[in-house]
C-alpha cells in the first residue's frame, strides 16, 4: 500500500489588533495607498481597489474612524445618555433622536447609566473621549463634575426631558411639577379628596418626585389632606404596581384616587383592581402619566399625562445638528409641553 502524502496547507494568519499597515503588507501596497483606497475610493483603479478590499476583508480590518475624528476634531457619533433602557419612554425618545440622525448622516452611541449619576459621570467622561459631534443627555440634574465637564467641552449639549432654569447649553423637555398640578386639578375637579401618589425608586427618579411635588403643592392650595408617596425600590412594572395599590389601598382606606408616577405602574393597579374586584373610579381613581397606548386599551381607559417623547428625541437632535452646522436654530430652550387624556378610570 503505497502512502498519501498530504501538503499542509498554508495558514492565514491575523494579527491579534488588525492595523492599517498589516492591510498594506497583505494588498503588497503602500500604508499611504491603503489609506486612500478607503477613503476615497473613487480616486483609484478598480483592481487596486479590489486588491486591498480583499486584504481588509481577509483580515477583518475596521478602519479607526475615531483617532480620524481626534485628529480632525470632527465626528459624526452623537452619544445620547439616558437613564434606562427597560423603561419604553427613552426607547420613542432615542427612536426619535435616531430619525434625525440617520438623516444628516450622524451614528447614535448610546449610554445607560441606570438612574446613577456616578455612572452618568463615568460614562459623560468616556464618551466625549470619542471626540462626538455633540451629546444628548437627560435631566438637568447631574454630578458637579459631569456638569464641569459638559460645560468646559464647549461642544452642542442638549439636555431633555424635563423643562427648567439654567441648562448646560440647550434644554428640550416638560414641566413634570406642571404635569402633577394638572393631574391633581383634574382629580379635584372631578370631586376626589383623598389623593394618593405611588412611583418607584424616588430618590433616584427625581423626575418622578418632581410629578409628586407638583401633585401635593396643589392638594396644599385647595387645603385637602397631604400624605407622603407610597414607594419601592427597582425597576416599575405592571406586577409592581398592582402589588403597590393593594398596599396603599390597605396602609389607607380613605384613599379615593391615586395618581401613578408612570402608566405601567397604572395599568398593572387597573388589572389588579378588575381580579380584586375594585370598581374603578367608583371606589378609588387611577391616573398615570406617559401616555402609552395600552392605556387606552384597559378597562376602563385610563386617565394619563401624555409626554410627547418621539417628539423631544427629534427636537434635541435637530438643534444639535443645527449648531454643529453652525446655524441658529432659534431659542435655546424648549418646553414641549404635555396634555391630559381623560379616559374612565377616574
Amino acid at each position: 500500500m503505497s502512502e498519501t502524502t498530504v501538503q499542509p496547507t498554508r495558514k492565514m494568519t491575523r494579527p491579534a489588533t488588525v492595523t492599517l499597515k498589516h492591510v498594506a503588507e497583505r494588498a503588497g501596497v503602500s500604508p499611504i495607498t491603503v489609506s486612500r483606497v478607503i477613503n476615497t475610493p473613487d480616486a483609484v483603479s478598480e483592481p487596486l481597489r479590489l486588491k486591498v478590499g480583499r486584504a481588509v476583508e481577509e483580515l477583518g480590518y475596521l478602519p479607526n474612524r475615531v483617532a480620524g475624528a481626534l485628529a480632525s476634531a470632527e465626528s459624526r457619533v452623537v452619544p445620547v445618555i439616558v437613564p434606562s433602557l427597560s423603561n419604553a419612554v427613552f426607547i420613542e425618545v432615542i427612536q426619535g433622536v435616531q430619525d434625525v440622525l440617520e438623516v444628516e448622516g450622524y451614528q447614535l452611541l448610546l449610554g445607560n447609566t441606570q438612574y446613577d449619576l456616578q455612572r452618568e459621570q463615568d460614562l459623560a467622561a468616556t464618551l466625549l473621549g470619542w471626540s462626538p459631534a455633540g451629546v444628548i443627555i437627560a435631566g438637568l440634574r447631574h454630578s458637579e463634575r459631569t456638569r464641569a465637564m459638559l460645560e468646559a467641552w464647549r461642544r452642542p449639549v442638549v439636555e431633555i426631558m424635563e423643562y427648567g432654569g439654567h441648562p448646560i447649553d440647550m434644554n428640550v423637555g416638560l414641566s413634570h411639577y406642571k404635569a402633577g398640578d394638572s393631574m391633581a386639578q383634574h382629580l379635584i375637579a372631578r370631586g376626589y379628596r383623598e389623593i394618593g401618589f405611588i412611583g418607584g425608586g424616588l430618590t433616584t427618579d427625581y423626575r418622578a418626585m418632581q410629578r409628586f411635588k407638583g401633585l401635593d403643592r396643589s392638594l396644599a392650595r385647595h387645603g385637602l389632606p397631604r400624605r407622603p408617596p407610597f414607594t419601592h425600590e427597582g425597576p416599575s412594572s405592571a406586577q409592581v404596581g398592582g402589588d403597590a395599590f393593594v398596599r396603599a389601598l390597605e396602609t389607607d382606606p380613605e384613599l379615593d384616587a391615586i395618581f401613578f408616577a408612570n402608566d405601567d405602574l397604572a395599568v398593572g393597579a387597573l388589572l389588579r383592581a378588575q381580579r380584586e374586584g375594585i370598581a374603578v373610579p367608583e371606589r378609588v381613581a387611577i391616573a398615570g402619566f406617559n401616555g402609552f397606548g395600552i392605556g387606552e386599551l384597559m378597562q376602563p381607559p385610563l386617565t394619563t399625562i401624555v409626554s410627547p417623547r418621539k417628539q423631544i428625541g427629534q427636537l434635541a437632535a435637530t438643534k444639535l445638528i443645527a449648531r454643529v452646522q453652525g446655524r441658529d436654530d432659534g431659542t435655546a430652550c424648549v418646553d414641549v409641553g404635555f396634555s391630559l387624556r381623560i379616559g374612565g378610570s377616574t
